[in-house]
């Protein structure tokens, strides 16, 4: 087999898991410092690591267009067509049950366990008023209109699945034209931004603008694109010499520790800034999964695990966090923040951890046994 079909076969990306748990492990912190903040507890949200929540969705939303960009590809190629009807089955039966089954515990459940232990927060949404933005996979504006609440990760998850429902079909029709297609969603979501800052829209319409990141998604799917066409010249290209790794590298991790709150305002005055982000992300995303002599190398059999299940890290960390609050609230003043930290830490992370390991060993891994039987019929 050739270096050129060696890139059309992949069938694992190394280091990817490790890179999703690292993802999932800054929102987890970026929500943890958010809420210390928010009860006026010692924190640590002025530190610039710990801003990092929006960054790491939009990395999560890079390597999403990067894995089904090339997964597509690969099927065209091999299949001479796509199966729209598959690729939604594999999805649905992948990200639906945990998504509606929080729903639940949000919207129906949570409710009767404030009222059944009297606990002193009062619920900025109902089922009545929600349940359509949550079933039409746009979440978001359940913050929008009501405020920050259990369920806010949620937004991302409806991102992606309008993203889903419209790429497939996309992708099965104009798969000549892939790549004008993916530059064609960059620039028409430049220009909406564009419009967007010079207020010709309201703030109903700015905020779905800014949430649905189809151009990260469209940054990986380009990246996808060029790797199964170009994979050897591109992975080879001075691009992954060792002095270009290390600046930007050094780049992203400064990018990273010193966090949303230093860049947004840049990012918000130069339309278009933020590209450079999914292209930072891009970059770590094959430097890491195949580049040979990449300088990063985070392939590990237990991170790989935690990313099998940063799913579930992303979907039960808020509930979890929220839970341990109201525990640590009453002693926790008592205590150096150093310690409470650890305290808090500790907990928040081994509770997330275990939970979203059971969810995957019996809730999801009962639907992904439901989708390999549906798939072999």
């Amino acid at each position: 087999m050739s270096l050129e079909n060696k890139f059309q076969h992949i069938t694992y990306f190394k280091g990817l898991n490790s890179l999703r748990f690292f993802a999932a492990f800054l929102v987890l912190i970026h929500h943890a410092e958010s809420l210390r903040s928010a009860h006026n507890l010692p924190n640590l949200a002025w530190f610039g690591l710990f801003q990092n929540g929006q960054n790491a969705v939009s990395f999560f939303f890079v390597l999403s267009g990067f894995l089904i960009t090339y997964l597509l590809l690969k099927e065209a190629a091999v299949h001479k067509d796509i199966s729209v009807k598959r690729f939604y089955i594999k999805r649905i039966f992948r990200i639906w049950p945990l998504y509606f089954f929080l729903i639940i515990i949000g919207v129906v459940i949570q409710p009767y366990f404030i009222e059944w232990f009297n606990i002193p927060y009062e619920m900025p949404y109902s089922l009545a008023n929600s349940w359509y933005y949550f079933v039409f996979f746009v979440p978001g504006l359940v913050t929008f209109y009501f405020g920050s609440n259990l369920l806010e990760p949620l937004w991302s998850i409806g991102v992606e699945e309008v993203f889903y429902l419209i790429w497939a079909p996309m992708f099965k029709w104009l798969r000549k034209f892939i790549l004008q297609l993916l530059l064609g969603i960059v620039l028409i979501k430049f220009i909406l931004l564009i419009f967007s800052s010079l207020g010709y829209f309201s703030e109903l319409w700015k905020f779905l603008i800014r949430i649905h990141q189809f151009d990260a998604m469209a940054i990986g799917g380009i990246g996808a694109y060029f790797i199964y066409t170009q994979g050897e010249r591109l992975t080879k290209s001075f691009l992954y010499h060792r002095i270009s790794q290390e600046i930007i590298y050094f780049t992203l991790l400064l990018f990273l520790y010193v966090g949303e709150q230093f860049w947004d305002p840049y990012f918000d005055r130069y339309v278009g800034l933020h590209l450079l982000k999914y292209m930072l992300f891009l970059y770590l995303i094959i430097g890491v999964s195949l580049v040979e002599n990449n300088i990063i190398k985070v392939e590990n059999k237990v991170l790989s695990y935690l990313g099998i299940i940063s799913y579930g890290i992303y979907m039960y960390h808020l509930l979890i966090l929220t839970l341990l609050i109201p525990i640590f609230q009453g002693f926790i003043n008592e205590i150096s923040i150093f310690r409470s930290t650890i305290i808090y830490y500790a907990s928040a992370i081994i509770l997330t951890i275990a939970v979203a390991a059971l969810s995957n060993s019996t809730f999801e891994r009962y639907f992904e046994r439901k989708k390999i039987k549906l798939l072999s019929h």
